[in-house]
């Protein structure tokens, strides 16, 4: 009797009209103004005109000053423009616009300048002294990402509704992952399997379609106050049932999201669409040509040219610490497979005793990867000078004559070495579809801490989702991950 009046009440609950749950944000305190338009918009102007003049005066163009402080004004007047310092709407949070589509904006904008006042730069030298404008703005805009994800806290409580096997998937990433504005708070299983970790289970659904499913799903939701429903669909949570699970959750002001099993393609390649009654989702294919991958090219050449120039002094005082520290060559030359598995011949600052080859196999006993890849934490092999090398990326940095040569990326996934490959399945030979890169998901999400499972998977999604804005972001991501230092060794 009292579960029947239970469901009764709840099931009137979520017939009843109601408003969403209101869940409490820090907010700003009344009078005091929001000073970050002025901030960002001072970094913007910042951000580009000292490294423009820099460049420009490096490069004995006429007038650097006047010619950076114009296209810094203009770079401030284009976001300006396009609302990038306009305060929210009350209640809104500040939206973080990519700022490559201003970039682009300041480019056009500069050469019809150009154009009208009859000057000809040399694009060599304007276009390098535009591109850390664009790396200072997208670094800005993650910051404040941070900063709003650190202060707000999660946007959503959420409740997760589903198979064991899929619930359990869909948990771990959310709970692993951090930099999303999702907090898991309780879980609701469908059938007799048990979730693993140790989210909290109110409720759980009957194999088959059941008349409480609504008012177990609504309960489980207002008991942890959770406003926002995530269902993964499977066989036993489809069709007619997840529809009117769909219909009870939004009748009573409890949002609903369901898990797609295009986990692994970014949102902005998915198009919906409608035909005849069905519900269509549109994949566009990766990017492999066209004019983002003619940008990225002459993203890579030209930064690649501009760190070597800019890093040569840093090169010549570890080339030094490095031949003086230990007996070998200064650079270590290693065959790495590159696009379309060809081989090439990868650069890098020696941080191994000279015979480091011939004693892997020693090692092999003590491999702590279970994958093709080698690794070790303590490493004897490693040199005193090449621990600090590691541990900072810098031995990595003569990779950019490789990337000056065409055979790598500033972005892309980990270059393999031939041994490796050799033992790649064809999930894994799909990591070869692009150029490998001096830095990657790899590189900020942990490095040599990440699984050989997780590296493959966080390798093909930027195989099959990369973007310029996306590898600008990586970039500047990397700054982070290098200080941080986690995973290096």
């Amino acid at each position: 009797m009292g579960s029947r009046n239970r469901t009764a009440a709840l099931e009137q609950l979520w017939r009843a009209p109601s408003a969403p749950h209101d869940h409490p944000r820090v907010k700003r305190a009344a009078g005091r103004p929001d000073r970050r338009p002025h901030l960002l918009a001072l970094t913007d102007l910042l951000g580009l005109g000292a490294p423009a003049w820099w460049v420009l005066h490096a490069a004995h163009a006429p007038r650097p000053s006047a010619a950076a402080a114009v296209a810094a004004l203009v770079w401030v007047g284009v976001r300006a423009t396009r609302g990038r310092y306009t305060e929210p709407p009350p209640g809104r949070p500040r939206p973080f616009s990519p700022p490559l589509a201003d970039w682009l904006v300041l480019v056009g904008t500069l050469v019809v300048l150009l154009a009208v006042t009859g000057h000809r730069p040399d694009p060599a030298t304007a276009v390098p002294a535009l591109v850390p404008g664009l790396a200072a703005a997208l670094t800005a805009v993650a910051a404040a990402r941070w900063r709003a994800a650190r202060r707000d806290g999660p946007a959503h409580r959420v409740l997760v509704v589903g198979e064991t096997a899929c619930l359990d998937r869909a948990v771990g990433r959310l709970t692993s992952r951090a930099g999303h504005p999702y907090a898991v708070v309780a879980a609701v299983p469908v059938g007799e399997g048990v979730p693993g970790g140790d989210t909290p289970v109110p409720g759980r659904l009957a194999p088959e379609p059941a008349e409480d499913d609504v008012s177990t799903v609504l309960g489980s939701a207002f008991a942890h106050d959770a406003d926002l429903v995530l269902v993964t669909p499977g066989p036993k949570l489809a069709g007619d049932r997840l529809r009117r699970l769909t219909w009870g959750l939004h009748d009573g002001g409890v949002a609903l999201c369901v898990l797609s099993d295009l986990s692994g393609t970014a949102a902005a390649r998915v198009r919906p669409a409608s035909v005849a009654g069905l519900t269509l989702l549109h994949v566009a294919p990766p990017l492999r040509h066209g004019p983002q991958a003619a940008l990225k090219a002459l993203v890579d050449r030209i930064g690649a040219a501009l760190g070597l120039l800019v890093l040569a002094p840093l090169f010549l005082a570890v080339a030094l610490a490095v031949r003086l520290t230990s007996r070998g060559p200064v650079f270590h030359r290693q065959v790495r497979h590159g696009r379309h598995n060809t081989p090439f011949t990868m650069w890098k600052f020696r941080t191994m005793v000279a015979d480091a080859e011939s004693r892997k196999e020693q090692l092999a006993r003590v491999n702590e990867s279970e994958g093709p890849m080698f690794k070790m934490r303590r490493d004897p092999r490693v040199t005193r000078i090449g621990h600090a090398l590691r541990r900072t990326s810098v031995d990595e940095l003569p990779q950019l004559f490789n990337v000056l040569r065409g055979d790598m990326s500033l972005v892309g996934p980990r270059p393999p070495l031939p041994e490796e490959v050799a033992r790649y399945d064809e999930k894994e030979l799909r990591r070869l579809a692009v150029r490998p890169g001096l830095t990657g998901l790899w590189q900020v999400s942990g490095r040599s801490d990440l699984s050989w499972q997780e590296t493959v998977r966080l390798d093909l999604w930027y195989v099959d989702n990369w973007s310029v804005t996306t590898d600008l972001g990586l970039l500047a991501r990397t700054v982070r991950a290098v200080a941080d230092g986690r995973g290096a060794y």
